[in-house]
């Protein structure tokens, strides 16, 4: 979900060859890469209806702006319906024999189709296919933050929207996901309001009560659920089928972290973990299942179901979509890249996840320009617990859980079956993770009784402590082999979490004549926060070659605890987890808090107001680090961590259209949704609220506008902290808005002894009437 760019251009020979370069490309041809379900994504030239202006004969103008959304009821939309459908089906006659799998129409002109690759590559070479694209698929990108986020109090800004009973109300959020929990408390019907008849009238959805397992009932918070799929996806035979009823607990995650109900008490495993409460306690939501829980304990979807999510979604009125799912790194042809287009034309805000690949270099996912991609920190709470070894020595662990009085300690590797494999046994591996080896790895003869070391990966760190519980353990020790994120997860037995410099130790006493442990309760203490975990994805993005800064900005995402599906969680309503999957939802729901705020902004001016207010300072005002101590980059953080109460009295903001984004994808080659040229843009020219350039060779001049959409007039200067080795020059330098005016100023980056091939940071601010408007810098030198 991404796309590349080159270089700028100046003057008037780089521009012949930027001209040529840039050349838009045609549809997919006979090199259509093979399904892997055989099922292949057709997306048609027609505009979807979120998106047609008109020029049928006799099918008027269904397009709407930012600032409302389509009524799929309409006798204009549905008779243009009508005719994307017949083109659909005369498009597919062409091959014969095509079996359609889904239809797309809101927000996407085409259709899924099971096809041979000789049929799709024919399909690429009619003059009326957009492109052709197989059917990929994306997997699940896996405390209490209001007050770390400065939500709650009198200066909060739920205090400043009405309070929590009003923040958010009369928002509509998506959740594209693993479907719903529809009894959690967190969905529990809200308490009439005087918007309950606006949003009845912009909804146009529905409620799926499900063919397998209890009924999903809705109600004035969930007021919709949908199911597509599972398609290719092999879930597990307890999956609710038919139904969007969530099995796995991610998609419950998400809906709750992002609008799920103020002041609910959380009790796991009968401890007190205080009140839950969403970012927007008052938004409504609407869960779309496209994701499907499989045995290896992943959540998948196929491109086509999860395409057709959006397409319904963007169709039922949403404003707001949570996506919780990996994207490519590269990928300019990716259906759900351009579904994402339209919703955002249409006016709804999309946060995305930068996935869990980190923290290797160019791991972001999810790049394109028209949503808001999310990496994950730490909050500024954590959970330590004392692990005391017979010898004396304490080792301090990160962990949720009663004491363990002193017992016998082994190391995983000492206490396998016989014959059992030394990895999955030094693992931990369950009974049920591994269906080939049902009597599990550990021995129950060297674990009863016993504090077990276990290292970290591959199975899920919950599924170690319940290997340990299988076995007869009572505590369990686990050891990040390499650098990670430290969890204080929900285990089957009390658990401290350590790294392997303490590991070394631990493992080493272990093997001395009858070593013990003991563990201490776990208690909750203040943290310096956020650091970026190691798992949050990394930029420079490949897609453009680093001249798109990515990811966007950070929200908390380390050991979450919201609502979950008891199916898969051990019967818990509530449950920790992890992953840029969990801190995608904290920026929907606060989206959806500054909709409420400013009803008419188009979500590229909610990003923008959301990443120039972004905090690069921890709570201790130190720059932002990763979890292993080293300075955080904007390829890392992004912006910084968003601050929601500054993001809603944003001074001016960064925005750009369609129009904008058609010369960004025809500057990188790519045809956009219109399936038409005119003109180009280099991707560092895009009107986003970063500055990067991914090849500087000597001097590049690039520009951005501001826009004040507010009430007052603004006036700002700029302040450059510029990268090491760079001159920047900022022209003009000072700035004079009043409302609803826009400005255009140019910002010139110099080498002048920067070294080549590596990227150097810095930030311009624009500082005087109100909010600062910050904008972090991102240039490699060649």
């Amino acid at each position: 979900m991404s796309f590349k760019s080159g270089a700028a251009v100046l003057g008037l020979t780089s521009l012949v060859l930027a001209l040529t370069a840039a050349a838009p490309r045609p549809a997919l041809s006979a090199d259509v890469p093979a399904s892997p379900n055989g099922v292949y994504i057709v997306m048609l030239k027609d505009k979807p209806v979120v998106t047609y202006e008109g020029g049928v004969a006799g099918l008027p103008r269904t397009a709407v702006d930012s600032t409302a959304r389509i009524d799929k009821s309409a006798p204009d939309v549905r008779r243009y319906v009508g005719h994307l459908a017949a083109h659909k089906s005369e498009i597919l006659a062409r091959v014969g024999g095509a079996v359609k799998v889904q239809d797309y129409s809101y927000a996407a002109a085409g259709v899924a189709a099971r096809l041979t690759r000789g049929q799709a590559a024919a399909l690429a070479e009619s003059p009326d296919v957009l492109f052709v694209a197989p059917d990929l698929r994306r997997t699940a990108a896996d405390y209490q933050t209001p007050s770390f986020l400065g939500l709650t109090g009198s200066n909060g800004l739920w205090s400043r929207l009405g309070g929590p009973a009003k923040a958010g109300e009369g928002v509509i959020i998506g959740d594209i996901d693993s479907g719903i929990t529809p009894e959690s408390p967190v969905f529990a019907a809200l308490p009439p309001s005087t918007v309950d008849a606006d949003v009845a009238r912009r909804w146009r959805g529905s409620c799926v009560a499900g063919t397998t397992g209890p009924a999903v009932v809705c109600n004035n918070k969930l007021i919709g659920a949908k199911v597509f799929g599972p398609g290719g996806v092999d879930a597990v035979p307890d999956e609710f089928f038919g139904s969007p009823r969530d099995y796995d607990g991610h998609g419950t995650h998400t809906a709750s972290t992002a609008a799920g109900n103020h002041g609910v008490p959380m009790t796991v495993d009968g401890k007190d973990f205080g009140k839950f409460s969403g970012m927007a306690p008052a938004a409504r939501i609407a869960a779309y299942k496209a994701l499907w829980h499989k045995a290896d304990n992943t959540t998948s979807g196929d491109d086509s179901d999860i395409t057709k999510a959006i397409d319904e979604a963007v169709a039922d009125g949403v404003d707001v979509i949570n996506f919780s799912i990996t994207g490519s790194t590269t990928s300019e042809d990716d259906p759900t890249a351009y579904a994402f287009y339209n919703a955002a034309k249409a006016g709804v805000f999309v946060a995305a996840a930068a996935a869990n690949d980190g923290p290797g270099v160019s791991t972001v996912q999810n790049n394109y320009p028209w949503v808001t991609t999310v990496g994950a920190g730490t909050d500024d709470v954590v959970h330590h617990a004392t692990l005391g070894l017979g010898d004396g020595t304490n080792e301090v662990g990160v962990g949720v859980g009663d004491a363990v009085p002193a017992a016998p300690l082994v190391v995983s590797t000492s206490a396998g079956l016989p014959g059992a494999d030394p990895v999955k046994t030094a693992q931990c591996y369950s009974k049920s993770w591994d269906p080939a080896s049902p009597q599990g790895f550990l021995d129950p003869a060297k674990v009863a009784g016993k504090i077990v070391v276990c290292d970290r990966g591959v199975n899920d760190r919950v599924d170690k402590s319940k290997a340990v519980h299988e076995a007869g353990g009572v505590g369990m020790v686990l050891v990040n082999p390499t650098p990670n994120t430290f969890n204080a997860d929900l285990h089957a037995v009390p658990t401290v979490h350590i790294d392997a410099t303490a590991g070394a130790r631990v493992k080493a006493y272990a093997g001395t004549a009858n070593p013990t442990a003991a563990l201490s309760a776990s208690r909750a203490d203040r943290a310096t926060g956020p650091k970026v975990a190691s798992f949050s994805g990394r930029g420079p993005a490949l897609a453009t070659g680093g001249d798109l800064l990515k990811p966007d900005l950070i929200a908390p995402g380390v050991d979450m605890l919201a609502a979950v599906s008891p199916s898969n969680h051990q019967g818990r309503g509530f449950d920790f987890e992890s992953g840029t999957s969990m801190a995608t939802p904290h920026i929907a729901g606060l989206a959806a808090l500054i909709l409420q705020r400013h009803p008419r902004w188009s979500p590229m001016a909610v990003k923008s107001a959301l990443m120039t207010t972004a905090d690069p300072l921890d709570n201790d005002r130190a720059p932002i680090r990763t979890d292993d101590g080293a300075l955080a980059t904007p390829f890392d953080r992004g912006a910084g961590l968003v601050d929601p109460s500054a993001a809603a009295d944003a001074g001016p903001v960064y925005d750009s259209t369609a129009r904008d984004w058609d010369r960004f994808l025809c500057g990188q080659g790519s045809l956009p949704p219109s399936g038409e040229c005119h003109g180009v843009i280099d991707a560092s020219e895009l009107n986003v609220p970063s500055l990067a350039i991914g090849e500087l060779s000597g001097t590049k001049r690039i520009t951005r506008t501001l826009t004040n959409s507010g009430d007052r007039i603004w006036a700002g200067y700029a302040v450059i902290r510029a990268p090491a080795g760079i001159t920047v020059r900022v022209d003009p330098p000072v700035l004079v808005l009043p409302p609803g005016t826009s400005r255009t100023f140019s910002v010139e980056f110099s080498r002048t002894t920067a070294g080549s091939g590596q990227f150097v940071f810095g930030e311009l601010s624009w500082e005087g009437t109100g909010k600062a408007v910050r904008s972090p810098i991102a240039i490699r030198p060649r």
